[in-house]
């Protein structure tokens, strides 16, 4: 556990000295930025005699050798780009995890039953590019043209403009092959405060939940003098904006009550600019809207109360129009259950099994047929903001986790032996 916590300790705060932006954190996704936060996992790997290569999406790999080379491997990481002003641990955490979990491997000199490949991907917060798992999916050779062609929020440009700005080739990325399927394990802090709550330093996750997301919705209505416009006369573009807000809320509710899993989430709400003033009617309003679940089938109902809702309200106001632009989509996907089991095994069954509300890589190795889990760790102050409150101790004790996990393995049952080459 010393050597877990010293390497903790020394790539978190080496990861965190790139992207400092006032209270937080920023690293945008195919940023010079993000490439500085890999190069610093690159030296600790090579530090550690770890083999290092990047694919052509730029995704990061070290490899320690394991006693049977032919087996599916096991990867254990997650990203490192971040949200603006995000956290000090978001992605990071499970990065500097995999490396702390090799660090402990060998310094305790144990070889692995297989392979473990430290795995850092590019891109996976979507706040940067309107598409989910950017870096995973080019790992897994699940790119599609329409990928390269997205834009960065900030900048406006392509991703393959920003790849080529890194040394990056965006047409090889493209024709990746699938790899064979293997195991997957991503680290990350709770998204939300229940193991903080429950007093738990972490969980294990069971699935992750699906979305369905407007991101670039409108509602058009018609500008007027606020003390002049009679109120049937008005086409208030707020208050249509509130009566969906409040309807949906409604919902969310019932569809709870009735034993549903779902959140619903309205934000990026715009009602300011030139045209807006103290003194009119709000002729216009933008809005985006996040609905998740951990089943299909509630996604689509969710969403289908969502445009009842429009037409309900437009109808009731004249002259209010919805325009709820492009939506985008996530499947809800079911994590190992075979993982779950060899890790609640380790701790001896005492963790606690919990769906993740976020979105993470494990989502996109499942979906492509990896054995993948994850490991929660209490987290407290919220995620994607800089007072992420995640106690490395708590992180230590999940590495120790996976790591009896993977020599406790009895599917491999050479795991436990010691390397009589190492001293």
């Amino acid at each position: 556990m010393t050597v877990i916590r010293t390497t903790l300790d020394r790539v978190l705060a080496r990861i965190n000295a790139i992207g400092r932006d006032g209270a937080g954190w920023t690293r945008p996704s195919y940023s010079a930025l993000e490439t500085a936060a890999h190069d610093v996992v690159a030296e600790e790997a090579t530090a550690l005699g770890l083999a290092v290569h990047r694919d052509a999406a730029g995704n990061l790999f070290a490899r320690l050798p394991g006693r049977d080379r032919t087996a599916p491997a096991i990867h254990v990481g997650s990203h490192l780009d971040t949200v603006a002003q995000g956290g000090a641990f978001d992605g990071q955490a499970g990065v500097a995890g995999g490396l702390a979990l090799i660090a402990a491997l060998k310094a305790d000199g144990r070889v692995p039953p297989v392979d473990i490949v430290l795995t850092v991907t590019r891109a996976e917060e979507s706040v940067w590019f309107p598409a989910s798992y950017l870096g995973s999916r080019a790992l897994l050779g699940r790119w599609t043209r329409a990928d390269l062609e997205v834009r960065r929020s900030d900048t406006g440009r392509t991703l393959a403009d920003h790849m080529r700005d890194l040394g990056l080739d965006p047409e090889a990325a493209l024709q990746t092959a699938p790899p064979p399927p293997a195991r997957f394990v991503e680290l990350h802090i709770e998204q939300g405060p229940v193991l903080h709550k429950a007093g738990e330093s972490h969980a294990i996750v069971t699935g992750v939940r699906g979305g369905f997301r407007h991101r670039a919705a409108r509602i058009q209505g018609i500008w007027a003098h606020s003390g002049g416009a009679p109120r049937a006369d008005r086409a208030d573009a707020v208050f249509a904006l509130a009566d969906l807000v409040h309807a949906m809320d409604a919902e969310w509710g019932q569809m709870l009550a009735a034993g549903d899993d779902l959140a619903v989430t309205f934000g990026i709400v715009d009602a300011a600019g030139p045209q807006h003033a103290m003194a009119k009617v709000p002729g216009a309003a933008g809005f985006c809207v996040d609905l998740r679940s951990d089943r299909e089938e509630v996604l689509e109902r969710a969403h289908g109360r969502l445009l009842d809702h429009v037409a309900r309200i437009e109808a009731a106001r004249p002259g209010i129009r919805f325009d709820l632009g492009a939506e985008s989509r996530s499947t809800p996907v079911a994590l190992s259950r075979a993982w779950q089991e060899d890790l609640s095994r380790a701790a001896g069954g005492t963790l606690r099994a919990m769906p993740s509300g976020g979105g993470h890589d494990a989502a996109a190795f499942a979906a492509a047929g990896w054995d993948a889990t994850m490991l929660f760790i209490r987290n407290w102050n919220g995620s994607h903001c800089p007072e992420e409150g995640m106690d490395p101790a708590d992180l230590a004790l999940a590495v120790g986790t996976l790591r009896d996990a993977i020599l406790e393995d009895p599917r491999h049952p050479s795991a436990c032996q010691r390397d009589s080459s190492i001293p």
